[in-house]
């Protein structure tokens, strides 16, 4: 291991270990997502991963058919 990627995994894995709220015991979870995050971003430019869009269908809300009741207008008693 380089000591420019350990470097890095380290401050990356202090970074999260603190957004966490600093917990006890959990340093060997955050080393191994400091590595991934770090070795992944290496391949790839440093950008947001963007999400595969679901399809236009499964985002929309289903409508509700039903007819609406007329409101009564104001001022209108004839």
């Amino acid at each position: 291991m380089t000591d420019n990627r350990q470097e890095r995994i380290r401050r990356r894995a202090h970074a999260i270990w603190e957004q966490a709220g600093r917990p006890d015991g959990a340093h060997q979870q955050h080393w191994d997502q400091a590595a991934a995050e770090i070795d992944g971003g290496e391949s790839r430019p440093k950008a947001k991963t963007a999400r595969p869009k679901a399809p236009a269908a499964a985002k929309a809300k289903p409508k509700d058919n039903k007819p609406k009741a007329a409101k009564p207008r104001k001022g209108s008693a004839s």
